[in-house]
């Protein structure tokens, strides 16, 4: 296998080895497969444009084993890790959470931010906005386990972020496993104002904002390796998984170089060094 020569002990605080990529075609050969100027028109009139084969099926079988390294405590990520559902009681008596999330994943493996997936997604963002400033910010893992049954409710993802006289991003959502409106699928509205938001229980960090299924949104369904690009104010959520299977997501997210810079003056990393600073301030970070 490409990664086989990781070890297996538990990685904790220091990072994995780099990982093995299946050869596939470079950046420039992918992208000259696309309609950019489609895509960009879609992203701008919808707030979102859904990708197909981000990552083909040999790479996605190392993030998948990467993955499992992570869910299973393999690769030490507690300082990371958290319930983003944790406004809701305990919904599967299996799951250990309502919905994992795991932040800076690309913080525990060795040049994980240069994967194909992270440079295709950056290429395509820089493109979107035209403008070749645009670069890596953070990522994160997000997994509904099996009839865990917790929605992530209705949010833009500019409300968990400082206020930034740029405001431009873009965050890259990419199915792991086959994502359906019943196991949690994504789905997108478009919004230009950012709505009032508040937490979604008392005392969560979890953010919703006043918008529902019935005012508008479109349920984006996906297969593995595909993905959605939606921006920071894009109205998104997702049902709760009430099916037997996994749903797991690989997210990144990408803005103005100058943007990244003023958000780490600030003391803002997304929960970099550790989730539980962030999770008493409601600005850790949600994506269905």
């Amino acid at each position: 296998m490409a990664n086989a020569h990781i070890k297996t002990q538990v990685f904790n605080e220091k990072k994995l080895p780099a990982l093995g990529w299946q050869p596939c075609p470079s950046v420039n050969e992918w992208l000259a497969g696309l309609d950019a100027a489609e895509l960009r028109r879609q992203f701008e009139e919808q707030g979102y444009v859904r990708v197909n084969g981000l990552v083909d099926d040999g790479n996605l079988g190392v993030l998948r084993q990467l993955y499992d390294r992570f869910t299973s405590g393999q690769i030490d990520a507690s300082r990371n890790r958290h319930d983003l559902g944790s406004h809701r009681g305990k919904q599967s008596g299996e799951a250990k959470e309502n919905i994992m999330q795991i932040m800076w994943p690309s913080d525990f493996v060795d040049a994980l931010e240069e994967s194909p997936m992270h440079q295709r997604a950056a290429a395509l963002a820089q493109l979107l906005f035209d403008d070749e400033s645009i670069c890596f910010d953070f990522d994160f893992l997000i997994q509904k386990e099996p009839h865990t049954d917790t929605p992530v409710p209705w949010h833009q993802d500019e409300s968990y972020w400082p206020v930034m006289p740029d405001k431009r991003a873009v965050s890259v959502w990419m199915a792991v496993d086959p994502s359906t409106k019943d196991n949690g699928a994504m789905w997108y509205q478009h919004a230009l104002e950012l709505l009032p938001h508040k937490p979604a229980g008392e005392g969560s960090h979890v953010l919703c904002c006043d918008w529902d299924e019935a005012r508008g949104g479109t349920c984006v369904e996906l297969t593995p390796g595909d993905c959605v690009f939606h921006g920071g104010r894009t109205l998104h959520y997702s049902r709760g998984n009430s099916t037997d299977t996994h749903r797991r997501a690989f997210v990144s997210n990408y803005r103005p170089r100058a943007m990244v810079a003023f958000e780490r003056s600030l003391g803002f990393d997304h929960g970099k060094k550790g989730v539980t600073n962030v999770l008493g301030s409601s600005k850790s970070h949600a994506s269905s």
